[in-house]
């Protein structure tokens, strides 16, 4: 799709199959906790999926539309990686989380736990709201060293620390349409030349 890919690291059909166990996975530990509280999957104002934009936009969508729970989306910005970077620079809100969490099983969705930076700032925030729950759901684990550390609850697939574009992560702002988890070429990222 792109000339700049260099390789495939988690395919189209395989982000496919692995979003719909996800969603099987996190359906079924709601569906636990509900029945422990005398609560359905399909009460009101007991479940918030709280997506971290834009990255996990792709992936949250596809999340919830598999979803066979009535659930409410609020939408955070946090900015991390600003401009033509590939190394975090730290997380800070870009935007506010809901104050009404309290009591409410939250799932926090991103596209890639990497530095820890960006989950950690968003598990305190919403912490301190005092969920009944709170649960990370990632599509990609990076395998490397954490500057925070932070476990996810679900997660899509590992990979190794390269910086990969596609599904909603990108690099400038460019490739979060490629529909695949891919590695761009090392001459297209300049900071890193080729």
């Amino acid at each position: 799709m792109f000339p700049e890919i260099d390789r495939v690291l988690v395919s189209e059909a395989q982000i496919r199959q692995r979003v719909g166990e996800l969603a099987r996975e996190i359906a079924a530990d709601l569906r636990a906790e509900l029945d422990a509280e005398g609560q359905t999957l399909h009460d009101e104002d007991r479940v918030v999926f709280i997506p971290i934009m834009t990255g996990a936009m792709i992936f949250a969508s596809d999340l919830i539309r598999q979803m066979p729970i009535k659930l409410s989306l609020d939408l955070v910005a946090v900015s991390s990686y600003p401009g033509e970077t590939v190394t975090s620079k730290g997380a800070h809100l870009a935007s506010d989380l809901p104050a009404d969490l309290g009591g409410k099983h939250v799932v926090v969705i991103d596209d890639i736990l990497d530095s820890g930076r960006t989950l950690a700032l968003i598990k305190r925030v919403v912490a301190e709201r005092a969920p009944a729950s709170l649960r990370i759901a990632v599509l990609l684990d990076k395998q490397t060293e954490r500057a925070e550390e932070v476990v996810a609850d679900y997660v899509g697939f590992e990979i190794p620390d390269e910086f990969v574009v596609g599904y909603g992560l990108d690099y400038n702002g460019y490739y979060r349409n490629h529909p695949e988890i891919a590695v761009l070429r090392p001459d297209a990222i300049p900071s890193r030349g080729g």
